[in-house]
């Protein structure tokens, strides 16, 4: 049952991150990125600091704060890239995390992936090239290039929040990742953009929402469900996001993929299914029992 209940939480998290990515693209026309990012991460911390903040771990510090780093490369690439792609094409594209997920932990564990994994990766970026086609040529703009660097940072993520939710607690994971990721959305805006923000009603919503529901909500979720599940499946019930996002930007703004662009995402999936159904029959690999002593 717990099983059941931590796979049902992180679904809930596919469906939040998956409608905000409409909410957010239409912020960024107020907001320059990190801006945005240092407001949402901001408000997620201090909310999760109220709530945590007496049982935060000294010992896991540490963690956290690296988890924060590559939560903070990941939504600063895909923010940023989302203004250069469309909502739908941009969950696609961080969806491709999920099969790097494996060759990653195998990285960690030490341990070569297996063929599976690596046909897995071949159809979704097969699937990735469709996606980024315009009439028969292949389109590789700056969009997609961001989007490609977020779901790396994003598959680190996942590694290293099931890596260390082994030895540390799920509270101070989420209170320090998010605080990380606050702190850098900060110090990074004078190097890296021009500041811009423009007080509106989208910008406000913007980040309430996704402070509080698609951060501080979703990632403490995920920081105790994956003390209880695996890597693995978190991956594999997280295919589920960029299909919310893509029926979300279909009926909010119309938004429409080719034919190849629609195959495309369908590959996409195809090789994360590959990949994850594959793993869920082979829990000898270390990264399946990257997360819990209970598996």
């Amino acid at each position: 049952m717990r099983t059941w209940k931590a796979d049902l939480a992180l679904l809930g998290n596919t469906v939040i991150w998956g409608v905000t990515f409409v909410l957010v693209k239409d912020a960024l026309h107020d907001v320059s990125p990190l801006v945005y990012l240092a407001l949402r991460f901001t408000l997620a911390a201090i909310v999760l600091g109220l709530v945590y903040g007496r049982k935060l771990k000294r010992a896991s510090l540490r963690d956290g704060a690296i988890a924060g780093v590559f939560l903070f490369l990941g939504y600063l690439f895909q923010t940023t890239g989302l203004q250069y792609t469309s909502p739908s094409k941009s969950a696609f594209y961080t969806s491709l995390s999920i099969p790097m997920v494996p060759l990653l932990a195998s990285l960690v564990y030490r341990s070569a992936p297996k063929w599976m994994e690596v046909a897995g990766i071949v159809v979704a970026t097969g699937g990735m090239l469709l996606l980024t086609t315009e009439g028969s040529r292949i389109v590789w703009d700056r969009g997609s290039l961001l989007s490609l660097l977020c779901a790396v940072a994003f598959a680190g993520h996942i590694v290293a929040v099931g890596y260390f939710a082994e030895r540390s607690s799920f509270e101070t994971i989420a209170v320090m990742q998010v605080t990380t990721a606050a702190l850098l959305a900060a110090v990074s805006i004078p190097f890296l953009e021009h500041a811009r923000l423009k007080t509106s009603l989208v910008v406000v919503v913007a980040v309430v929402v996704t402070a509080l529901l698609a951060t501080a909500l979703a990632f403490t979720v995920q920081a105790w469900a994956q003390q209880i599940t695996t890597s693995s499946r978190t991956a594999l019930i997280y295919t589920l996001e960029p299909v919310w996002a893509w029926i979300t930007s279909w009926a909010l703004t119309g938004e429409r993929l080719s034919a190849p662009g629609a195959l495309g995402g369908l590959l996409i999936l195809g090789g994360v299914l590959l990949v994850e159904l594959k793993r869920q029959n082979s829990p000898e690999h270390p990264s399946v029992r990257a997360v819990s002593p209970e598996v």
